[in-house]
């Protein structure tokens, strides 16, 4: 009689470092990418191209220590509604497989890695940081008094733009706060397709959003953010006179915009989440005509 091979149990500790990498959303690069790509567009602007590679590697691995951090964080503050959400109640301190403090020490240990890479910039950036550390951690418990968590979220995810410029030329010039801006209402828009996934859960347990705010003019809504934020980066284009790269990269992402208005125009669940995947394609567009715009234009006489 044939048996099916046994396999040995997963030691304990194996077990334990994979629900904190799904803690942190380490199996859900979209997040990070998110971060990522604004904080480019931070970083090449204030260089002129591209920035010192130091610097470069500190706000990438602080994107991603931040996004993490914040991931654990919102998921400590929402450990009493993701049980009762189909998308989130699997999650690791939803199904009680991780404590409530495991979540709070694995956070304190990101945060503690980030800020000691930010310590080796100047002062300024390091200041700034502390701004980015409260942002960050008081982002998850605005859905309970507010129906802007989304803005909120934009603020705290696009902190890294001021903070490159920071970093590279210790100002914050006004391009760098427009570019921040920018960020803040493309963060709103996309978590808004987000947040349109998980409308009917949240309405059932009293959380607040953009989506349950914005009601049936959502599409609308999101459609005058996406135009803002494209307004705003043709602005910041003009300013720091990039050319037909930049503004070519512009025009294909507005493309890429409309055809998420394609996919989410039922504002069914998967075609809403799918669209809010979709916005990594436009911040690599974004970027990737930023950086040929810097790296073909004509060297200065």
């Amino acid at each position: 009689m044939d048996h099916a091979p046994s396999h040995p149990p997963v030691p304990d500790w194996r077990r334990r470092l994979s629900l904190y990498w799904k803690l942190t959303r380490g199996d859900r690069p979209i997040g990070w990418l998110l971060l990522l790509w604004p904080t480019w567009w931070g970083l090449w602007i204030a260089a002129e191209g591209v920035p010192p590679l130091w610097t470069w590697f500190v706000f990438s691995a602080g994107v991603w220590l931040t996004r993490a951090a914040g991931c654990v964080i919102n998921d400590y503050a929402d450990r009493w509604l993701d049980p009762h959400v189909e998308r989130t109640k699997h999650r690791p301190l939803a199904t009680g497989e991780l404590r409530g403090r495991e979540a709070l020490a694995v956070f304190a240990v990101l945060m503690l890695v980030a800020f000691g890479l930010v310590l080796t910039l100047n002062r300024l950036t390091v200041l700034m940081s502390f701004v980015g550390v409260v942002l960050a951690a008081s982002y998850p418990y605005l859905k309970r008094y507010t129906h802007l968590p989304q803005v909120y979220l934009g603020m705290a995810f696009g902190w890294g733009i001021p903070m490159a410029f920071a970093a590279v030329r210790g100002e914050v010039p006004a391009v760098g706060w427009l570019l921040y801006v920018a960020n803040i209402l493309w963060s709103t828009a996309y978590d808004t397709w987000y947040a349109m996934v998980d409308r009917e859960d949240d309405l059932k347990m009293g959380s607040k959003s953009t989506a349950i705010l914005f009601g049936e003019l959502d599409l609308v809504a999101n459609g005058v953010l996406y135009a803002l934020m494209l307004t705003a980066l043709l602005l910041v284009g003009q300013r720091v006179d990039l050319g037909p790269w930049y503004f070519g990269g512009l025009a294909v992402a507005a493309a890429l915009i409309a055809y998420e208005f394609v996919i989410a125009r039922k504002r069914e669940r998967e075609p809403c989440f799918r669209a809010f995947l979709h916005n990594h394609w436009v911040g690599l567009t974004i970027f990737a005509g930023l950086a040929l715009d810097y790296a073909l234009r004509a060297p200065a006489a």
